[in-house]
């Protein structure tokens, strides 16, 4: 069981990461400030370290050399975001804002302990000199599944084969897909297979942060520059120097933001709010959004000269429900990984659980399957996953034709089975109306391939009644 120790003066957040991760099957210990966390523990001993930013006495950044080498995550407020950033450069794995989400910090500690148990794992199986070339090779083709991309059909592997051509440039990326894809994993690819792999990446949410900061943030502002500009501050784009920016929902970044990000692309220059100086940066843009941009650029809702910029490479990510196979894979993988980190023995699906992964649509996409396999492990009591556990539940409109099974000639009444020129809902009506009487609702739903809940609904909103025949009669 990893073990963290978290680093906070505030001992009301304190306690609530503290049960968060304890919930999650982590051991946890703690600390209000850097020379407690000295003085009780032994530092380099933990799996990963959560610490404030801002501590009495010493800095949570001081905590990076005490580690000698444990991971160092960073909290710290969008306030002193920019500080967060210097704390990367000194060496911290990574940032996450406060106040957090739970599941941002979640899905941040499981990143930052498999990129740990993988890169020990690496270092202790060095390659000999004959297989170099091999492993450089392999290397480079799992390069995408050792950040958390999974995926064997041929639309990914098409998106692979384009970001590792993509990845040594320079060229602006425009990542395209729906929520929860997985947009950012396909950014952190790109940034970790380019020469830039070393220098920070920044990722900014522009949907996350207030219309009236956002230019601030990004950009940076003079002393004065605004009511309550006290000081000046660097902004993100300038922290991003000789590394990558990552601008996630670029669609909704307001208008005169895009102009100050136009020039950045244009001039490769910024100019902090309330300055009249500009000074250069050397930054790779990646961009993200899930909105069609080139219709928003002719309603005047975002700039056409910025959308031709960033769409020098276009990256699509296709919907899970479009991903062939891949939605059994990813949810095995996503099965072990949690049984792993929460500490359960080895678990499997279901027969109805794997049919309800693959014939449901997932909305949210991997974001939603992951959601729902971690739910169901934590619910189930065996080692078995059953449909129920997903939380998920089979509409007769996600399936289609494929997914139904016609009665065999054993069950068939001797009326002829029409099944040319019928919806799905004259079908399912037509076939519970003629096998209700010998079947049960168990079966029926089966050879429908949907669950009971859903046979059960389904009868609810056509007003077909469930005739209670008797199953042992000799009829």
């Amino acid at each position: 069981m990893p073990h963290i120790l978290i680093v906070e003066d505030e001992t009301i957040i304190r306690s609530a990461l503290r049960r968060l991760l304890e919930r999650n099957q982590y051991q946890v210990s703690e600390a209000g400030s850097v020379q407690e966390a000295q003085e009780r523990y032994s530092i380099p001993t933990f799996d990963l370290i959560v610490s404030d930013l801002r501590l009495p006495g010493a800095p949570g950044t001081e905590l990076i050399k005490l580690a000698e080498g444990t991971p160092v995550l960073i909290m710290t407020s969008y306030a002193s975001l920019r500080s967060a950033v210097d704390s990367m450069k000194m060496g911290a794995v990574d940032y996450i804002a406060k106040p957090f989400d739970h599941d941002e910090m979640l899905q941040a500690v499981a990143r930052i302990l498999r990129d740990r148990q993988e890169n020990s794992q690496a270092s202790a199986a060095p390659a000999s000199p004959t297989t170099r070339s091999g492993t450089a090779e392999r290397a480079a083709n799992n390069a995408n599944g050792e950040i958390g991309i999974i995926g064997s059909c041929a639309a990914m592997q098409e998106l692979f084969g384009k970001i590792r051509k993509v990845a040594p440039t320079d060229s602006n990326v425009l990542i395209q897909g729906e929520s929860g894809t997985g947009k950012e994993l396909v950014a952190r690819a790109l940034h970790n297979l380019s020469r830039r792999a070393k220098a920070p990446m920044i990722s900014v949410n522009c949907a996350a942060i207030p219309e009236t900061l956002i230019e601030s943030e990004l950009f940076g502002h003079e002393k004065g520059a605004f009511t309550g500009a006290s000081a000046g501050r660097a902004g993100l784009v300038e922290a991003a120097d000789g590394g990558t920016l990552f601008l996630d929902e670029i669609g909704e970044l307001p208008l005169e933001a895009q102009a100050r990000l136009l020039r950045v692309l244009q001039e490769g220059e910024i100019r902090r709010v309330g300055s009249v100086q500009s000074q250069k940066v050397d930054v790779r843009l990646i961009a993200a959004t899930h909105r069609d941009l080139k219709t928003l650029s002719k309603t005047g809702q975002f700039r056409e000269d910025l959308y031709y910029r960033l769409h020098v490479i276009a990256l699509r990510l296709p919907a899970l429900r479009e991903r062939d196979g891949d939605v059994s894979e990813i949810a095995r993988a996503f099965l072990e990984r949690q049984c792993t980190r929460m500490g359960r023995e080895p678990m499997h699906f279901a027969s109805d659980a794997e049919q309800a992964i693959r014939h449901y649509s997932w909305p949210g996409n991997v974001r939603e399957l992951e959601n729902a396999i971690e739910r169901a492990v934590i619910l189930c009591e065996g080692t078995e996953i059953t449909a129920d556990l997903l939380g998920i539940d089979i509409e007769l409109d996600d399936l289609d034709e494929e997914s139904f099974e016609l009665p065999s000639q054993s069950t068939a009444s001797n009326n002829h089975e029409p099944t040319e020129d019928l919806s799905l809902e004259d079908y399912f009506q037509h076939f519970v109306l003629e096998h209700q009487d010998h079947m049960t609702e168990t079966e029926l739903a089966r050879k429908l391939g949907i669950s009971r809940k859903c046979l059960w609904e389904r009868r609810q909103r056509l007003g077909i009644p469930r005739r209670k025949a008797s199953m042992t009669s000799g009829s």
